[in-house]
């Protein structure tokens, strides 16, 4: 199933994606894409539901994040090797962690907020891998049975503050709106192998990324694993995999995000996102 959150900020409601594409309002069925009250068996019986006899939403109607709530957004550093190269650092022997902060998720299409002092502000479309089911000191053969599904994310980055302003990069990754998230949550069932999905991002038109999952240096299994040593992953948190190469601070000369800008993004199987860049 494609799963999604329709309505203005604050006031979303549940929906899916039918087989032909058209959006349908699930709130008759579910209260939100709530992963906590949508266990894994909830959602094979969702997945039996008729969705054309389901009121159709409007085409025009904003998308919301597609997960609600989400607890924490886990980022993976440095996770593609030629990344790592055009950023200038060594390849990780293990998974680079850091954490953004709720108020960074926005809807796919919402503006993203350039920050007041920006002068290096970055894209990064990456794989997202949404917890279905709470993961503590997980196995890696037994990772995958806690993914609910996989979205879009844009890690947006302040590469100044992240790199350039003393401490952790935390600074550079938190502002608000710097985590688009959605537009869809693609359940598991959908993408049986989350390490052969087509990735790219666009500026202004121009494309910038282009990459595939095959290419990470941790895949989904082992991250889930991973992280789950260090911290309990509850339903509806998201790791963020990482970015493969093309980010503007790796162009020669780099190029950065300013207001009026337009980055439009995706993932094979998982849909596109569109931003406009906006004067914090």
């Amino acid at each position: 199933m494609k799963l999604l959150r329709h309505g203005p900020a604050g006031l979303e409601k549940p929906g899916a994606v039918d087989a032909g594409g058209k959006v349908r309002d699930l709130s008759g069925l579910v209260t939100d894409i709530d992963l906590r009250d949508l266990t894994p068996q909830r959602l094979a019986e969702l997945a039996q539901v008729d969705l054309t006899a389901l009121p159709e939403v409007s085409s025009g109607v904003r998308l919301g994040p597609c997960v609600a709530p989400i607890g924490k957004v886990v980022c993976i550093g440095l996770n593609y090797s030629d990344h790592a190269a055009e950023s200038g650092m060594p390849v990780p022997t293990e998974p680079i962690l850091f954490l953004k902060p709720s108020s960074a998720v926005c809807g796919p299409n919402d503006d993203v907020q350039i920050p007041r002092g920006s002068r290096k502000a970055d894209w990064e479309v990456e794989l997202g891998v949404v917890i279905g089911r709470r993961a503590k000191y997980v196995e890696e053969g037994d990772a995958l049975d806690h993914v609910a599904g996989y979205c879009v994310v844009n890690d947006v980055s302040e590469r100044e503050f992240q790199l350039e302003r003393q401490g952790q990069w935390d600074k550079g990754k938190a502002h608000d709106t710097f985590a688009p998230i959605g537009p869809w949550l693609v359940t598991s069932d959908e993408i049986p192998d989350p390490q052969a999905l087509s990735m790219w991002l666009e500026v202004n038109g121009r494309r910038f990324q282009g990459g595939s999952t095959r290419t990470m240096v941790f895949g989904v299994r082992e991250l889930v694993a991973y992280v789950s040593r260090f911290m309990t992953l509850e339903p509806g948190d998201v790791i963020s995999t990482g970015t493969p190469p093309g980010v503007g601070m790796g162009q020669k000369p780099p190029v950065y995000l300013g207001a009026g800008d337009v980055m439009r993004l995706g993932i094979e199987g998982l849909g596109e996102q569109r931003q406009l860049c906006v004067a914090a």
